[in-house]
């Protein structure tokens, strides 16, 4: 089976870097932007199988990037993943609202993100 490509998008270079490295131990192909406008970019050029998206970021922000991929019928099918430390009541249903398949906040349980995004992966190739 030809493996899974993920763009993990990320202001912070140590949880960009943390991310891609426990993906990639996973076996996953992939791919990192620091900015929202370059994950717009990269999802556009590249047939993805999710994205790892960070909401708090300057310039746009990962909720307004994942409306856009949402809304654009190339890049709407692409599985989302809130990945943030935004961990305050209603946060999460914004994540959700946006467009985001889960929402994971930081800082990254390890263990736990392999599963969510191997969970994410397997209901969308269902769909």
């Amino acid at each position: 089976m030809e493996a899974k490509k993920i763009l993990v998008v990320d202001d912070n270079a140590l949880s960009l870097e943390l991310a891609g490295d426990l993906l990639r131990l996973e076996g996953y192909i992939v791919f990192e932007a620091a900015s929202a406008s370059e994950a717009l970019d990269i999802a556009k050029s590249i047939r993805l199988d999710l994205i790892l998206m960070d909401i708090s970021m300057p310039g746009m922000d990962g909720l307004t990037a994942t409306r856009a991929l949402k809304s654009d019928p190339a890049t709407a099918h692409i599985p989302v993943i809130a990945l943030t430390a935004h961990a305050m009541q209603g946060d999460e249903k914004k994540g959700y609202a946006a467009g985001c398949d889960a929402y994971v906040t930081k800082p990254i349980d390890t263990l736990q993100l392999a599963k969510i995004v191997a969970s994410v992966l397997q209901n969308a190739s269902v769909a």
